[in-house]
């Protein structure tokens, strides 16, 4: 322990008792400003996590597009090729064209999309999502006639009226020469089954049929649109999509996750910058409070100060007691906000104290993830804003005349 802290220690535990007072409130004030910068990061971290959960159980890891808009033709080849490559969990194929639907009471344009069931379970959470009914599209006998089943998001069966075991109808006009007077190929469906993904704009929108049946609606033959995958580690995405499209002799757009869905990610990431810097001002803040304790605490200790540079003390030994006391003031205000930042988020998670009204939001209340570098990053720019802070009222002590205060 050098001289230099242990006189800064006695400095903050020696002050008369309006400043002694004044430090305590610098020190709260550094600490709801650390936690609340912590717990609103992590917080934000919580919904990022809950969104991206969502989003890759529907659309998964990577996804497979043919070039200039064609059809996949030789799907079964593609899958297994996929499917050999380390890393890979499962690929599956699909089908994905809009379409017009109509119940007996309802209509509305929908996103079909035709799935191998068995190999789609693989690497989506399609199965897991369903609410009410079957994850099947085992035909139904159905006003005498033999009906395929479909699966419909929780939100499109709502808009439509339509529940469990009731009929729909779909309606394309892919392929269809336009030019002629031709009419909409119509295909009757029950509803098997009903999802909900959590996300409103999947959950009021989308269908799933079978893949045979979604080709003779389509008229797309024996080929899909595309196919997706699903990776050991959704963050090798980025590494494996360029690996994937040379194994796959560049034949094909290869696109992960956070390439499909980059404006909503890329979004995500400015509004944390936007808000760490924002809450970083209550910091900021509190680091006015240091100046003013600091000042305070030089002027109650001129005498000492004149004492000190006496018997020898330099200026630079000075101005590092002061910065010594606003440092310390730092890290106790750091290490408590820290705390109370962690009892928050466990509080959070374990009772959800804030919640959400689920029919606004996908989710009921506001999930917690906490992430060390968040904290580490929370703690150092609080830190170098309370040193910069102290950097003022140390230099004033340091350019203290002896003389004048000898004469005081």
């Amino acid at each position: 322990m050098n001289y230099q802290s242990f006189i800064a220690r006695r400095y903050l535990r020696s002050g008369r008792a309006f400043l002694s007072v004044s430090t305590w409130i610098t020190m709260v004030g550094v600490t709801l400003g650390v936690a609340v910068v912590c717990f609103v990061m992590s917080m934000h971290n919580g919904f990022e996590a809950e969104i991206r959960a969502r989003l890759l159980g529907t659309t998964t890891h990577v996804s497979i597009f043919p070039l200039y808009g064609n059809l996949i033709e030789d799907y079964q080849q593609l899958v297994q090729q996929l499917e050999s490559m380390d890393g890979v969990v499962a690929a599956a194929p699909f089908i994905y064209y809009k379409a017009a639907i109509q119940s007996a009471s309802a209509g509305d344009g929908i996103v079909l999309r035709g799935v191998d069931l068995e190999a789609e379970k693989r690497v989506s959470n399609l199965a897991d999502d369903i609410k009410v009914g079957q994850c099947s599209f085992e035909p139904l006998v159905l006003e005498g006639d033999t009906t395929p089943g479909m699966i419909l998001g929780s939100g499109l069966a709502e808009g439509l009226g339509v529940y469990i075991s009731e009929p729909v109808w779909l309606y394309s006009i892919r392929g269809e020469d336009l030019h002629k007077r031709t009419r909409p190929r119509v295909a009757k469906f029950y509803v098997s089954g009903i999802l909900e993904t959590g996300m409103y704009e999947f959950d009021v929108q989308m269908a799933y049929i079978s893949l045979d049946d979604a080709q003779k609606l389509f008229q797309t033959g024996r080929a899909v649109t595309a196919a997706h995958l699903k990776l050991v580690d959704i963050y090798q995405a980025d590494a494996m999509a360029p690996v994937i499209d040379s194994l796959l002799g560049y034949r094909y757009d290869v696109v992960p996750w956070n390439v499909l869905h980059k404006n909503l990610f890329s979004w995500i990431a400015i509004e944390k910058k936007i808000l760490f810097l924002g809450f970083l001002l209550i910091v900021v803040v509190a680091a006015f409070s240091i100046i003013s304790t600091l000042v305070m605490l030089t002027m109650e200790k001129r005498s000492d100060i004149g004492i000190l540079k006496t018997i020898g003390l330099t200026p630079s030994s000075v101005r590092r007691i002061f910065v010594y006391n606003g440092l310390t003031i730092a890290v106790v205000g750091v290490l408590a906000g820290w705390g109370l930042a962690l009892l928050a988020a466990w509080l959070q998670n374990s009772y959800q104290i804030v919640s959400l009204p689920p029919d606004i939001y996908f989710i009921s209340y506001l999930p917690i993830e906490i992430r060390l570098l968040d904290f580490a990053l929370t703690g150092g720019a609080a830190v170098a804003i309370c040193y910069l802070a102290s950097l003022y009222p140390a230099t004033q002590a340091a350019r203290l005349s002896v003389i004048d205060v000898l004469r005081q």
